[in-house]
């Protein structure tokens, strides 16, 4: 594969940008604090059915505003034997993304951004279908699963494969998803198909619920929306076109699949999930008026207290839950989501939100939230130097690519450990992060800086900056096995940024 080192400098300068903004003492401003349902699109589409009048796709793909957001309604699953049980099956799929015409994605039944629902200490039984014609494994990205069911490449579903995936749910509440983690279906040096997968829409929402978040009056049922945000690059016919150097050529913002869409709202409050789906794209997030959003949550779940945020920074596979207070604003009024980190000549606008209607409003956000969890003293340093080599096209982690025949270190269950990551493309200006499975982590320090309140919950995927020196605690516990840890620029696990771990006892 040959890069192009120009545009990888050209869009490390914009991902620059983004990290020069005011952070209060966080790098990409991290936030600090001061002191019914749709159908929409992305309903599957059928051959000769006719389409519905309205904008030119390529009018769609970038006016923004004329399209309705499209919420997901939780997939129903069997329940039986104390177990909810489903049925995936991952294929292509004709769905209107843009009016006037359909695209061909990948997705789980036919759908785009599905939704499925858990609760803690009721486990998930998927009984997954791949009719895709590469393989697929998938991957619960923060769930604490055992190896079989992590989606590891090694247990990946061939065409026409069934797989069983079993979820226990033994973890807090939080925001999670499901994606593609497929190994050594691309050409040349690729690493992984999953980069593709993911862009061409295998993306599922899974949400996580216990007693102790409902025990809190914060928003719920219809005003907790879960909103997948991307990029992507549409031809005039709506064809979806994937480039793995086309990170800057992806001018088009989809929320739940809906092209930079409207999202009527009640006068009252309304929990937001924030999930970037992107392979590499970063979002610096804020409403345009300039008024705060309240975080109440990360990867992991609940902070311990809720952080106020005039923007929030958002990289691939991370989530943030926020409460926005519609109350603020009179009825007729519109108030724009948009990203302050959008390449130059793009639209910024992500969504908008129109308040249509007065509501009663019986939820508040406590002052205090959920303790994080004490991973105790590390016991063991680990390291991690994560770089581009333009001699190879290839990206590194301690000078290594991925070798799926290569166990990189044994964890020992239950011994917290201190992972130091150390992002060196300074001149290349070259974003990282890292994502280990199993395990949920707390953030010690960045540049020996401790982290603000909006980093002070349990993450499972955290970026660093050209030059910077994140370190994070990390215990994990329960299973072990082979699993995965890897940088989540998914184009950089392509060119090999990942590696394996293998926990022990």
């Amino acid at each position: 594969m040959t890069i192009s080192r120009r545009s990888l400098v050209t869009g490390a300068a914009v991902l620059g940008t983004a990290a020069a903004l005011p952070a209060s003492g966080q790098a990409w401003a991290r936030p600090e604090a001061p002191g019914s349902p749709g159908q929409g699109p992305g309903n599957p589409g059928k051959p000769g059915k006719p389409v519905k009048k309205g904008p030119s796709p390529a009018t769609a793909a970038t006016e923004p505003f004329t399209v309705p957001l499209a919420v997901p309604r939780p997939l129903r699953p069997l329940r039986a034997a104390g177990h909810d049980f489903y049925r995936l099956t991952t294929g292509e799929s004709e769905v209107e993304l843009l009016p006037g015409a359909t695209t061909r994605i990948r997705a789980y039944n036919g759908r785009i951004s599905p939704l499925i629902t858990a609760r803690r200490g009721r486990p998930v039984l998927i009984r997954q279908v791949n009719r895709l014609d590469v393989p697929f494994a998938m991957h619960l990205h923060g769930g604490h699963v055992p190896q079989r069911y992590d989606g590891h490449p090694m247990h990946q579903a061939e065409p026409g494969d069934v797989r069983y995936y079993h979820y226990p749910n033994e973890q807090r509440a939080a925001t999670l998803w499901l994606h593609d983690h497929s190994h050594g279906t691309g050409h040349g040096h690729h690493h992984s198909d999953s980069a593709e997968s993911i862009y061409r829409g295998l993306a599922a929402t899974y949400l996580l619920t216990d007693d102790f978040e409902d025990e809190l009056p914060l928003p719920r049922g219809r005003y907790d929306v879960p909103l997948q945000i991307r990029d992507a690059k549409f031809e005039d016919d709506g064809t979806l076109r994937y480039d793995p150097q086309g990170f800057m050529d992806r001018p088009t913002f989809l929320v739940n699949g809906s092209p930079r869409p409207y999202f009527k709202v009640a006068a009252r409050k309304y929990r937001l999930r924030l999930m970037n789906t992107s392979n590499d794209r970063f979002f610096l997030l804020r409403l345009r008026d300039g008024t705060p959003m309240t975080q109440i949550a990360s990867d992991g779940g609940l902070l311990p207290a809720p952080a106020q945020a005039w923007a929030v920074p958002l990289w691939p596979g991370e989530r943030i839950d926020v409460v926005v207070d519609f109350s603020q604003y009179p009825v007729g009024s519109q108030v724009v989501l948009e990203s302050l980190a959008s390449f130059p000549g793009e639209t910024p606008d992500v969504m908008r939100f129109d308040v249509v209607r007065e509501a009663h409003d019986p939820s508040s956000v406590p002052g205090e939230l959920r303790p994080a969890p004490d991973l105790g003293t590390p016991a063991l340093e680990r390291e991690f130097r994560m770089r581009f080599d333009p001699e190879t096209g290839r990206h590194l982690i301690n000078e290594r690519v991925f070798d799926m025949n290569r166990v990189d270190f044994r964890p020992r269950l239950g011994e917290t450990e201190a992972w130091t990551v150390v992002n060196e493309d300074v001149e290349m200006n070259i974003p990282h992060s890292m994502h280990p499975h199993l395990s949920h982590f707390r953030i010690l320090d960045r540049n020996g800086r401790p982290p603000g309140p909006a980093e002070a919950g349990l993450k499972d995927t955290v970026t660093v900056a050209p030059g910077e020196t994140v370190r994070f605690a990390v215990r994990f516990t329960d299973y072990t096995g082979l699993f995965m840890y890897h940088c989540h620029m998914m184009n950089h696990v392509t060119m090999g940024m990942m590696g394996q771990m293998e926990t022990v006892r």
